[in-house]
Order: C-alpha cells, then structure tokens, then sequence
C-alpha cells in the first residue's frame, strides 16, 4: 500500500478514536503508528493531516454543514464526517494533493470503512466542494482560530 494511504488510514482512525472516546489525539495516533509502522515520509504526513484537522475543523465543519445539509454534522456518520475532514484539509487548504486526489483517496476511505453509501456520498459532497474551490479556500483561512 502506498505510504499517504496508509498515513491517512492512521489519521481516520485516530481521528475516529478522538471522536468516539476524546483520547488526545497525539497519543492516539503515537499507538497507531506503533501498530501500523511506517516510513518517515508516512508518519510525517499522517502528523500533519491531523495537524491540519485539528487546526482547521471548525471551518470544515461549517463546510460540510452547508454542503451536506441533511446530514447534521452530530448525526452524521464518524467515519463519514472524519474522511471529508480530511479530504477537505488537503484539497482546500494544504492544496498539495490534487483535488481529484483527495477526493479518490477519501472515496477509497469510504469503502473500507464506510457504509455501503458512504463511497457516493463523500464523492458527492467533495465534487460539489470542489466546484467552489477559490471562494471556499478564502473563507476556510477566514474562519481558520489558531488554537
């Protein structure tokens, strides 16, 4: 498997685990990569996905809340929620993955871990994302709080 999938499998599950258990995410994801060892490039990457999540959630969250409007964000599914965070870190603000990258990856995600539906509703609220990516880049920087 190549080294940013397998960061980013790590990364959605750590984020899960946050998510579901509140564990700190940095110790969550230490475990993992402990289970799941990796080459530098990897653990460097899957530091800085959840970096960036962490960082950038709540203007994410605003997005996926507009653009998936009857899923509420607390009702949506965690794996669901946690694959688009993902996506929507490396395609509108890191922006070092090709969108149609990010989003293949997180459908790829959605497979594995998802619901049977999850693959085409991810795909779905990314590819209407993308569509808005200058506007939405600007307004994610906008809400991003240094914490």
């Amino acid at each position: 498997m190549k080294t940013r999938r397998r960061a980013r499998r790590v990364t959605l599950e750590a984020l899960y685990e946050v998510d579901i258990a509140g564990h700190p995410p940095y110790e969550v994801i230490e475990r993992r990569l402990q289970d799941q060892p990796m080459e530098t490039a990897g653990i460097e990457f899957a530091y800085k996905l959840l970096d960036g999540v962490l960082e950038h959630q709540k203007g994410m969250d605003s997005l996926i809340t507009r653009y998936a409007p009857e899923w509420p964000l607390d009702q949506m599914a965690v794996i669901d929620r946690n694959v688009l965070r993902i996506a929507i870190y490396e395609f509108l603000v890191d922006t070092e993955t090709p969108v149609k990258v990010a989003i293949n990856e997180a459908v790829e995600l959605a497979k594995i871990y998802g619901s049977d539906s999850a693959p085409r509703f991810i795909n779905g609220v990314l590819g209407a994302l993308a569509e808005q990516i200058p506007q939405l880049h600007q307004e994610l920087l906008a809400a991003y709080e240094p914490t």
